[in-house]
């Protein structure tokens, strides 16, 4: 998902891709594997990867004065932030009876008490669930129910949003952070909670609380859009997440190997690195891919209290960032900023992006943009823990409509619809296998057993692998668009345009979008006899969903939508026809 720039070498590729993968997984190599059972399946996994994520957070201590994080003009160190993470962990296991197993509810914007609740729970054993900040009121109040959540930690903005829910909740705590002014009864503050109002750096060391965490221990439950009802909870395990943890490091080892350079030993004395974080921490990109890279390396990460292109410019000059990305939208924005030649951006060594189609100019204009930098994307999902495949360097200039080879513990097949496996070049839907593939959906053994078969997840997505191993998504099994970077699943739309007493029918499909990918449209069939506008139906979505799933466009007819044989609405023309609403900005 990343590549880091140099001049592409005349003789390139100095080592096969196949000879790449055995001398990193050899013996001895920093990617090293070995077979274990895994729910009773053989699994590959890295033999040095860290036993669970208590080993990284320990390890990150080290660190000590090293700024971690830095919102707007606050800084807090890795030390200040190993204390804050720690006395909380001990104030839900002493004040809260959280233990093993327990859920934890994190509902809050990228602020550094995201990252401190976090390591919190998931150092007691406990199950973080990290809903999206974007949704409702009503959506939110799901994920807490759905996963049986005992205490949630939230910041000001989602308290308010949940206030009127508040009376439906069977809660052993509600915690909140930046909130201003005075906080409803029964709900306690963050830094009441943690520090006694003192700041972080000054919180007494006591030290992780003991606890009995194992590799395959439920760790996470990450939310994603279902092609049905509600959005289902994707279980993952501590094993998950620091497998992820390897595989973010794998594609910079590969891309070097092939260009016939050495991987450097990591050295304390080596200059810090710096991120800018653009995308939420609430999905599995945010979390697995980037904050938890970030505390293993003793890294710096920066974060903004919402995406701006030319506060993100300021800070990649202040801050010396070496690498920014996300989603292609943050590329496009960057890049056609008003300001960006008004700006030291030097210390940029890598663009990476994913989770959304990517224009193929798009890797044009980041050359143009940053001769040093070699744009790289992936592919994975909430279902992987993130990574499956990653595609860089020079690599990804030779193929660049590809997704790239998968990472070594991952199996990637093509299987047509009776579940026979594909040959090279022959579309089909993709399968995954490996140490990253959540245990499944919480609460919902139904759809487990539908989307996982012997430890293989049925993505939904269709694609082919070519001759060299290269992995090509070509378009989604599931009825999906990916709006900058969100999942959105059309039914859910067309189940709140269907409660309306006007519609008779309805379809979502995306418009084209060159900085988001897509945007969510709809074409309606007004019921006879009565009327409704754009506005009107764009309201009511509006206050069921999140604003990001509103259409933008709704076309409205009197006509009925054109269905094929099995009943089934045609949306190849309603694409077509709502791609003369594509806007560039």
């Amino acid at each position: 998902m990343t590549a880091t720039g140099a001049q592409t070498p005349s003789q390139w590729p100095a080592m096969s891709m196949d000879e790449v993968y055995a001398t990193l997984t050899a013996p001895g190599a920093p990617f090293e594997m070995e077979t274990i059972e895994i729910g009773g399946i053989p699994t590959r996994v890295y033999k040095n990867a860290p036993s669970t994520l208590r080993d990284v957070f320990e390890g990150a201590r080290d660190w000590g004065d090293r700024d971690l994080f830095v919102y707007e003009d606050e800084r807090v160190t890795y030390e200040a932030h190993y204390r804050a993470a720690t006395a909380l962990a001990h104030a839900l296991r002493d004040r809260y009876d959280i233990k093993k197993g327990d859920r934890v509810t994190l509902i809050m914007r990228n602020f550094p008490e995201w990252s401190m609740t976090f390591w919190a729970v998931v150092m007691l054993g406990g199950v973080v669930v990290p809903l999206n900040a974007w949704w409702t009121g009503d959506e939110l109040e799901y994920g807490i129910t759905d996963s049986g959540s005992s205490v949630v930690i939230a910041d000001g903005e989602r308290l308010e949003r949940l206030l009127p829910h508040l009376p439906n909740f069977d809660l052993r705590g509600f915690i909140v952070t930046r909130a201003g002014g005075t906080v409803p009864k029964g709900i306690d503050r963050f830094e009441d909670v943690v520090s006694e109002r003192k700041k972080y750096a000054e919180i007494r060391d006591r030290g992780m609380p003991d606890a009995d965490v194992q590799p395959d221990d439920d760790c996470t439950i990450f939310y994603t859009s279902g092609t049905t009802g509600r959005p289902k909870g994707a279980l993952g395990s501590q094993r998950n997440v620091v497998t992820n943890l390897v595989n973010s490091s794998f594609g910079t080892a590969r891309g070097l190997l092939r260009r016939g350079e050495e991987i450097p030993t990591p050295s304390p004395e080596d200059p810090q690195r710096a991120s800018l974080i653009s995308v939420p921490l609430f999905h599995v990109t945010g979390c697995h891919s980037i904050l938890v890279p970030v505390v293993a390396s003793g890294a710096k990460l920066v974060m903004m209290y919402r995406w701006n292109a030319e506060r993100a410019l300021e800070l990649i000059e202040r801050e010396r960032i070496n690498s920014f990305g996300g989603v292609p939208a943050i590329a496009w924005q960057v890049l056609e900023s008003p300001n960006f030649n008004q700006h030291d951006l030097s210390s940029v060594e890598s663009v990476s992006y994913g989770g959304a189609p990517a224009a193929s100019d798009l890797v044009r204009r980041l050359k143009e943009a940053f001769p040093m930098v070699q744009p790289g994307q992936g592919y994975g999902l909430t279902e992987t823990s993130a990574i499956t495949t990653t595609n860089s360097a020079e690599d990804y200039e030779a193929k660049p409509d590809s997704a790239g080879r998968p990472v070594p513990v991952c199996d990637v097949k093509i299987m047509d619809d009776a579940g026979n496996e594909m040959s090279v070049g022959e579309v089909g839907e993709i399968w995954i296998k490996g140490p990253n593939i959540i245990k499944g959906y919480w609460n919902k053994p139904e759809a487990t057993a539908e989307t996982f078969t012997d430890g293989w997840l049925h993505s939904g997505d269709l694609g082919r692998i070519d001759e060299d191993g290269f992995v090509y998504i070509l378009d989604r099994a599931k009825d999906m668009l990916i709006r900058g970077g969100e999942n959105i699943y059309c039914v859910e739309i067309e189940d709140v345009l269907y409660d309306h007493d006007a519609v008779m029918d309805a379809a979502v499909v995306g418009i084209p979008h060159k900085v988001l990918g897509e945007e969510v449209g709809a074409v309606v069939q007004v019921a006879p006899g009565h009327e409704v506008s754009e506005a009107e139906l764009q309201g009511w979505v509006g206050k069921r969903l999140a604003n990001f799933k509103v259409p933008v466009k709704i076309d409205l007819r009197t006509e009925p939508l054109e269905r094929n044989p099995n009943g089934k609405i045609l949306k190849p023309p309603l694409r077509e026809f709502m791609k003369q609403f594509q806007r560039d900005g």
